[in-house]
């Protein structure tokens, strides 16, 4: 007979099911099988648990383990009994195990699909969603052992248990029995388990942020004993920026005798300090970083902020030298920003952190920012500091997190924070990778729906520093992908800015049509020409002529918003010379009450030269010191109101010490068109009663762009509100194409299937493709030709000419047997031998419309589904549109019709409509199939001739493969390193 221990030595280590997780109060923890190494640790962490937590566990007194029970629960076999822990710091803090039993309730092996199951969580970590963590891992850990449904007996008393249960979502049956309440329930994951799930990841990872964003106490490593260098800079930039915690100084090499540096409490490890420390902002050499990590884990450290080079950006080594760094911390169940981090910023006004490079705080506001790299952090930072308090008032910064490598903490991590955090009203993010693209997608579907999220999202490869997922897709797709999520795209810093200050003030416009009214016709016809190039719906320009007074204008925008024609206002204006030209002040205040009498419709100013306008725009709710002051001479201040010059304003003034000297020069050049920091503002409070802040742009085409971004938001967050529905087939086939597919794959893991296998699985679905035989002479392409009915089409399919009627390479319309021979021999004596060409006949289609339906299963981004029209629009100018699967019956819609080239399917100058929505269920059909069985990782129709009374699919390729791990169904992780 067998004994455990060589069942376990039969069966190796399971390492793929090690993950590190996010528990539910932000702290880490790492979840691994348990091995009969763990002897000492599970003793251990027994003695550490209560006689109650024992007793419930047990249904008995059970004081300590005897070596039986310590030999049972450290020896598995990783099949029918499985034991889990969740460690901090190498230490187990909870168990979980399953041992499989039969239909008797008595051990057993497989085809068996029943475990029962059992936790045990040390008291000091309950309530820490520990338990929640464990089963979903050691569901999933049954599920890929063929176990599929679980059994547990719990304590009526534990009610902590039975909650942890029956709050997972799934499937369950109850009863009650001998004073013990039994749970039975399916492991298959439901749509009520998946929302459970996703919501506790929500809730846990935002607080991980949360913890950074706001501590209670900071303690800054490797400040130097002198005056400059990065760690007393940011030492300095938290303490100038009034951080009301309790702050520290640390460094190694600190005279005994040394107790305060800069009036900081000075130590030489951060063990020494007396009281908790919840962040550590790390500023040493690389080398010096694991004695630092270890130090703060020991301390009981909740979170790091490195800031320190020489990891993954530096080479394979460093590469090494990052894993290690975040291994030690999630060891200690710490998360960190970083390393080769710029740092965070925190502007609510009982937080006030800045533990970054940038010099001060940045004026309070409601934008949420997030940039990888710290060189486009510091150029945000600046140019949301000119902008923010000349051109839109109080709008600042929220709070700021600079990622660096991304090593730990991504922008992922950060939007859980922004979707419920109340301080954030708009979300900016500077993307250079997307490390994981389909749960990126989810989250920002779900923040769009409740706040704007937009994106300026790097092109091409990765940096150096940034572990990303390979994906196949091109870069138009994920751009496309992403706006179907809702995330406004754009392509540059400036765009960022711009479309983040007019959303952060202003409500989202009601549809596309724009009234421009102003003093200069020339600039009024301007802005009328870029509606038009972004796709709005302007009125004529409305010219108040040069003479306009500001009442002219508060009449012409109070008519403008209170016309129902109207969904935006934009306002032109120029200087004015002569008696009765309106002041910048008194111009200012004309715009805002009109605008503050309709408050729903948007209203942008077109600015040329008028910095004072600017600033006395938003002047009267700015809570920065002395905003709205008037300079001398009377004339409001135009204090970084004048929009620099591209080259400037890519060099921010708020240049951080440890800042490029590049950086530093061009700072130095911006220093006399953009005025020196404000000193650290007042606390954030809310606009006036009845303010309206209006948002300035110095030129056309950036104001009507943020316009258009919004209008496009706008539609996107209507449709988003009823998003459609996967319609029912009744003629589908499921079971039979699974069938099929299996049988298929039986023959290898990855293949293209045969066009008849391609029909066969096809046509479980409701796809019919239309009959095509082999032609190798002329007289099989006779024979047919009878068995098809004439008119046919002659075509070759040889790689190089296939879909390639402009090659001559398709012959259509051949009415008889004559015109079949002459194609025939037309055929090869241009494109050479039969066996070459190999040609097919098929039956003619009704005419219509060409296009390409495809489908793509991404290991990174999931499941895609594509369309365009066939041929050089697709091919050469990339018209082609995407959509994530499964599609709805509303995206199938939207799909058809995003193309530029959708005229064509609807009657473009004169032609006949042909019938989308033949062409709609096709897509929905398609898309079934490749969500349904993830094994087909690749489909394509081509051509799809969509004529006026259905459509027709005249080519068909598929393509079977394993289906690629998707992480975002099973238990909650941290990425791996």
């Amino acid at each position: 007979m067998q004994t455990s221990a060589d069942r376990q030595d039969r069966h190796q280590y399971p390492a793929h099911w090690e993950a590190d997780v996010v528990l539910r109060d932000g702290g880490t923890a790492r979840i691994r099988p348990i091995t009969v190494d763990d002897a000492d640790r599970l003793v251990s962490f027994y003695e550490q648990v209560s006689d109650e937590s024992k007793y419930y566990r047990f249904f008995a007194p059970y004081p300590r383990l005897s070596a039986k029970d310590v030999h049972r629960f450290t020896h598995h076999d990783f099949v029918d009994r499985v034991g889990l822990a969740a460690t901090i710091g190498g230490e187990f803090i909870a168990t979980v195990r399953y041992d499989r039993i039969g239909a008797d309730g008595l051990p057993a092996s497989a085809p068996a699909d029943e475990a029962e199951v059992a936790f045990l969580v040390q008291d000091a970590h309950q309530g820490r969603g520990v338990a929640s963590a464990l089963l979903e891992h050691i569901a999933a850990v049954a599920r890929e052992r063929g176990i599929r449904r679980f059994a547990a007996e719990v304590l009526p008393a534990n009610s902590k248990m039975i909650k942890v249960f029956t709050d997972a979502g799934y499937t369950q049956q109850r009863s009650f029995e001998d004073g013990v309440v039994r749970l039975e329930f399916d492991l298959e994951p439901t749509d009520r388990s998946l929302a459970v799930q996703r919501a506790r990841e929500q809730r846990a990872e935002a607080r991980s942020v949360r913890r950074l964003l706001a501590p209670g106490s900071v303690a800054v490593v490797g400040v130097g004993r002198t005056p400059g260098g990065v760690g007393r800079s940011l030492l300095g930039n938290i303490r100038d920026a009034g951080y009301p915690g309790r702050l520290y100084a640390v460094n190694k090499v600190f005279p005994d005798d040394l107790k305060e540096v800069d009036g900081v409490p000075a130590h030489r490890s951060v063990r020494d300090i007396d009281g908790p420390v919840d962040l550590a902002v790390v500023a040493v050499p690389a080398e010096h970083v694991p004695a630092v990590v270890a130090e703060c884990g020991e301390h009981g450290v909740q979170g790091l902020v490195v800031l320190s080079a020489g990891y993954a950006e530096s080479g394979p080594e460093g590469r090494e030298r990052q894993r290690a760094l975040v291994r030690a911390a999630r060891a200690y169940g710490m998360r960190i920003i970083g390393p080769n981090a710029f740092g965070i910023i925190n502007t609510a006004p009982d937080v006030r952190l800045n533990a970054s490079l940038a010099p001060e705080l940045p004026r309070p506001g409601r934008i949420g920012l997030f940039a990888q790299s710290g060189a486009i952090g510091i150029a945000l930072l600046s140019r949301l500091h000119r902008r923010g308090g000349g051109v839109t008032g109080v709008t600042g910064v929220s709070t700021f997190v600079s990622a660096g490598n991304r090593a730990d903490v991504s922008g992922n991590d950060v939007l859980q924070y922004w979707y419920d955090d109340p301080e954030t009203d708009v979300v900016l993010m500077y993307l250079e990778s997307i490390g994981n693209p389909r749960k990126f997608t989810r989250l920002a579907r779900r923040t769009a729906a409740a706040k704007p999220l937009v994106v300026v999202q790097g092109a091409g490869t990765a940096p150096q520093g940034h572990t990303v997922r390979a994906t196949r897709l091109p870069y138009a797709t994920v751009s496309a992908l992403l706006r179907q999520a809702g995330v406004i795209r754009v392509d540059t810093i400036t765009e960022l800015v711009d479309a983040g200050l007019l959303l952060a003030r202003q409500p989202l416009p009601a549809g596309p049509r724009v009234a421009i009214l102003g003093n200069s016709e020339s600039l009024g016809v301007l802005t009328y020409d870029r509606c038009l190039a972004e796709g709005l719906r302007p009125a004529r320009p409305v010219d108040l002529t040069t003479g306009a007074t500001a009442e002219d204008f508060h009449r012409a925008l109070a008519a403008a918003l209170a016309d129902g024609t109207n969904d935006a206002v934009v306002v032109t204006a120029i200087p004015a010379i002569g008696e009765g030209s309106p002041g910048d002040a008194e111009l200012a205040e004309a715009l805002r009450s009109a605008a503050a009498a309709v408050p729903g419709k948007p209203v942008l100013v077109v600015h040329v030269e008028l910095g004072g306008l600017a600033a006395a725009l938003s002047a009267a709710a700015s809570t920065a010191p002395g905003a709205g002051d008037r300079a001398p001479g009377g004339t409001e201040s135009a204090a970084s109101a004048t929009e620099a010059t591209p080259a400037t304003e890519a060099a921010p003034a708020t240049a951080p010490p440890a800042a490029a000297a590049t950086q530093a020069a061009a700072a130095t050049q911006a220093a006399a068109a953009t005025p020196a920091a404000a000193a650290p503002p007042a606390p954030r409070t809310a606009p006036p009663e009845g303010t309206h802040l209006i948002p300035a742009y110095p030129a056309a085409e950036r104001a009507v762009r943020a316009l258009a971004e919004a209008v496009k938001y706008a539609e996107w967050r209507r449709e988003a509100a009823d998003p459609g529905k996967v319609p029912e087939f009744d003629d589908i086939d499921e079971k039979g194409a699974a069938r099929l597919i299996g049988e298929l794959l039986a023959r290898g893991e990855g293949l293209t299937i045969s066009a008849a296998e391609t029909c066969e699985l096809l046509g479980k679905y409701g796809i019919p493709v239309r009959r095509a035989l082999p032609a190798p002479t002329p007289a099989a392409a006779v024979e047919a030709a009878r068995a098809l009915g004439y008119p046919v089409a002659l075509k070759a399919t040889a790689p190089h000419l296939r879909h390639r009627a402009d090659l001559g390479g398709v012959r259509l319309d051949l009415a008889d047997e004559d015109q079949l021979l002459r194609a025939y021999t037309e055929l090869t004596e241009l494109f050479g031998r039969p066996e070459e060409l190999r040609p097919v006949v098929q039956g003619m289609a009704p005419r219509g419309v060409d296009t390409v339906v495809r489908a793509v299963i991404d290991p990174a981004a999931g499941a895609v589904l594509s369309f365009g029209l066939a041929g050089a629009a697709s091919q050469l100018l990339g018209d082609m549109a995407h959509r994530l699967v499964p599609v709805t019956d509303r995206e199938a819609t939207s799909l058809v019709r995003s193309i530029r080239t959708a005229p064509l399917l609807f009657g473009w100058r004169g032609s006949t409509p042909v019938d989308t929505p033949a062409l709609e269920e096709l897509l929905l059909r398609v898309s079934r199939l490749v969500d349904d069985h993830p094994e087909v990782v690749a489909v394509t129709l081509e051509p799809v001739v969509v004529a006026p009374h259905g459509a027709s699919v005249l080519g068909a390729t598929v393509r079977l493969a394993p289906p690629p791990a998707r992480d975002d169904l099973g238990p909650r992780t941290l990425p791996a390193y």
